[in-house]
């Protein structure tokens, strides 16, 4: 009965949708432990209770929040252990040796986690006048507006790293 109990909630868990709170900009930053740009590599997938993550490697080359760091693991639910595989939406996937900026917050178990999956997540890119910018694409399934819990969808944003390092800043020190 307990195998079947344990079976049904890993099976309920990987169905299940993820529906997250809609962030803005500033409050992705006020949420945030850490905020850095970094180079992602994929460790390993690990299990923590019930739940498999998979645990990555951030090798930072800028950081604009939080203590410094060189390396950040950081970790996102679901993941294949063996012949067993879990996933959740709304969680991002990178490829190898991706460039991006991370939204970060570590919680009491000591896991670093991405501020809101996708929404915590920019990549870094180049404008036609060769300067860096960081963007993430709208996100239109799975937010819900914080104060009425109706469905939300997001527009997207786009920053220069000069415009994100000045609104980070702002946003750090209130």
């Amino acid at each position: 009965m307990k195998m079947l109990v344990t079976v049904l909630l890993a099976l309920a868990t990987t169905l299940t949708g993820t529906t997250l709170e809609k962030l803005s900009f500033d409050e992705m930053v006020a949420k945030s432990t850490q905020i850095v740009r970094g180079r992602i590599a994929l460790s390993n997938v690990r299990q923590h209770g019930a739940i498999y993550y998979s645990h990555y490697s951030v090798q930072v080359s800028e950081q604009f929040k939080g203590p410094a760091a060189r390396t950040i693991d950081v970790v996102l639910p679901g993941g294949t252990i063996g012949r067993s595989q879990q996933t959740f939406s709304g969680v991002p996937t990178f490829p190898a040796d991706t460039e991006l900026v991370l939204f970060l917050w570590t919680s009491k178990a000591g896991l670093t986690h991405i501020i809101g999956l996708t929404q915590g997540v920019f990549s870094v890119s180049k404008n036609a006048a060769g300067q860096t910018i960081f963007s993430r694409e709208s996100i239109r399934d799975g937010l819900v507006d914080g104060r009425t819990g109706r469905p939300a969808t997001d527009g997207g944003m786009r920053f220069t790293a000069t415009e994100f390092s000045t609104r980070v800043s702002r946003g750090a020190t209130k």
